[in-house]
């Protein structure tokens, strides 16, 4: 099938999305995003990477002659960073748009639909371009006719940055973060981190004693000559890299538990929520107290809301929370979701930072990178409800 046509058909089925759609192209385009058009069959590796087994199975996967595995696109913003990295335009600024079917096993719901979204690489005034793609995201809704919205904002930088200023455990680090991107409940894990490993011995007491006080490079390579004489990969499904991190885990709460007073300050971090300027003060204000240096991700939020407020949108209506995040791995920064009012689980339009996904693509250099997705199918049912309201 080839992408007009399969863009046709996803249109199809997609009553009245087409239309719009194309405003929506037009728009993109004039703010000089040039149009992209990936492969729809691409290699499976970079998805199973970068988002984990997990997403297997709502992958629609082949395997070519040679034994690569690949699969049909199950979003787009993967493609386009690719493709991107393979032009002679890498690693300078360069915005790309896109329309297209998407495929992706979803229970109760059509598995080809349609994806609408911008990436900008290479800038590197990250906070204007932030609040470029947060503009542009809010002129796709009104694209569509749907003006009442709410917008929910963060920044796991900010979170990643109390973290290494709390100077905790690498270990701990790891977790802490792997938590929060994946929206685990980060106050459970946090309360489990505070409470000291109960007396007794551990059948791998051995193993916990020659990892105290390791690095995860070290750990990895003492459990792969482990699982190499034993003969094998995985245990319970779970990888090397899986074991080694359980092992340096539970090595480092035999050491001590997470400190009482590091506890405090990260719950205070996450109760911060509200009016972003508000935000800034009270972060500000945390940061003093805790006696930690914060100032450069803080500076990158205040500056973020100023160009948010340059480019036109209204910060006091814009929710800014501390513990907001999208539940993926691969965003660095900035944040964001778009919701028709009153409408709390589906977003109509998502994305935010993520500066890492180039390198892991295999960028010889960092390269910085932000971009959102359009919900065609949820932007044209509540655009509709909007025409109907209208026409009431």
């Amino acid at each position: 099938m080839t992408e007009a046509a399969a863009t046709r058909s996803a249109s199809a089925s997609a009553s009245g999305a087409a239309a719009w759609a194309d405003t929506l192209l037009a728009s993109f385009a004039q703010a000089g995003y040039l149009r992209s058009e990936p492969a729809i069959l691409q290699p499976a590796e970079p998805f199973l990477d970068l988002s984990g087994e997990d997403i297997r199975k709502s992958l629609y996967l082949t395997t070519d002659p040679t034994g690569e595995e690949l699969c049909l696109r199950p979003d787009l913003t993967i493609p386009v960073a690719r493709d991107y990295l393979a032009s002679p335009r890498t690693g300078q600024p360069a915005g790309f748009s896109y329309l297209g079917a998407v495929f992706r096993y979803r229970d109760g719901a059509p598995s080809q639909f349609l994806q609408a979204g911008i990436e900008s690489f290479g800038r590197q005034d990250r906070a204007a371009a932030d609040a470029e793609m947060l503009a542009l995201a809010l002129e796709a809704t009104t694209a569509f006719g749907v003006s009442d919205v709410e917008i929910r904002t963060g920044d796991v930088a900010l979170f990643n940055a109390l973290i290494d200023a709390l100077e905790l455990y690498p270990v701990w680090r790891r977790r802490l973060i792997k938590d929060f991107n994946r929206k685990v409940s980060l106050t459970d894990d946090i309360e489990r981190l505070t409470l000291a490993t109960a007396p007794g011995r551990n059948e791998y007491e051995g193993v916990l004693a020659a990892l105290a006080g390791s690095d995860r490079k070290a750990a990895l390579a003492l459990v792969t000559d482990l699982m190499s004489i034993a003969g094998t990969t995985n245990v319970g499904g779970r990888t090397v890299a899986e074991i080694a991190d359980r092992f340096l885990e539970q090595s480092t709460l035999k050491a001590g538990a997470l400190p009482r007073d590091a506890v405090n300050i990260i719950k205070r971090f996450l109760s911060i929520a509200g009016d972003p300027d508000d935000a800034v003060a009270q972060l500000r204000a945390l940061a003093g107290d805790a006696k930690l240096d914060l100032t450069a991700a803080i500076d990158q939020l205040e500056s973020r809301v100023g160009f948010m407020a340059a480019r036109g949108i209204d910060t006091h209506n814009t929710r800014f929370s501390t513990s907001f995040g999208r539940g993926l791995d691969y965003y660095t920064g900035f944040e964001f979701e778009v919701h028709a009012r009153g409408n709390g689980s589906e977003p109509l339009v998502a994305g935010g930072r993520y500066d890492g996904l180039m390198s892991q693509l295999g960028a010889a250099n960092p390269i910085p990178a932000v971009g959102f997705s359009v919900w065609i199918e949820a932007l044209t049912r509540h655009g509709k409800a909007a025409a109907r309201g209208g026409a009431a």
